[in-house]
């Protein structure tokens, strides 16, 4: 007689139960392709935008993308909003007190903002814009902050010669413990 719960439904067995034999070696999943990584491979080398993808958007178009996806937090013409400080100005003021952080100001290279957006942005819903409106919103900013012409396109090619004022501020991190190797078989 098989014991039974107020409402009617079978109890599982407390008797013995069977063993399962474990397999030789354990097995996790499996092997992932390149294409299950392209996903996720998303990063982007910023001194010269190695692994920008493929794309483009002129600040006009920007200007548009921004209007309806951005402005809702960082304010009309990027100065600032209800959630979000001005990204527009700064320029020089790394040195100084109080610093004003922008993409004008902070960034050493013009491709991460490209990454940033691509990334994080909009806040509510990340990685849902295409990689022409990243562009387009990357020439946009860069041309509020009076770094690109307002007639300029952004694409990987371009985006990368952008001359970021404070790129010089930046020291390069050469402790010997930040250097990594990689190994995959026999290593040392």
């Amino acid at each position: 007689m098989q014991a039974k719960t107020s409402t009617g439904i079978p109890m599982g067995s407390s008797g013995p139960h069977a063993v399962q034999p474990l397999p030789d070696k354990p097995r996790f999943g499996k092997a992932i392709s390149e294409s299950d990584i392209a996903a996720w491979n998303i990063d982007i080398r910023t001194p010269d935008g190695a692994g920008l993808p493929p794309g483009r958007g002129s600040v006009a178009d920007g200007q548009k993308v921004y209007a309806a996806k951005c402005a809702v937090c960082h304010g009309p013409d990027a100065k600032g909003g209800s959630v979000y400080g001005t990204m527009v100005g700064g320029i020089g003021s790394m040195n100084s007190s109080p610093r004003v952080l922008t993409p004008g100001s902070m960034y050493p290279y013009a491709p991460i903002l490209f990454d940033y957006i691509r990334r994080a942005m909009p806040m509510d819903r990340p990685q849902t814009l295409t990689n022409d409106e990243v562009y387009a919103l990357s020439a946009y900013l860069l041309n509020l902050n009076g770094l690109v012409p307002a007639s300029a396109v952004m694409d990987a090619q371009s985006l990368p010669q952008v001359q970021m004022p404070n790129r010089a501020a930046f020291l390069r991190d050469d402790r010997p413990d930040t250097q990594a190797t990689r190994c995959m078989t026999n290593c040392k």
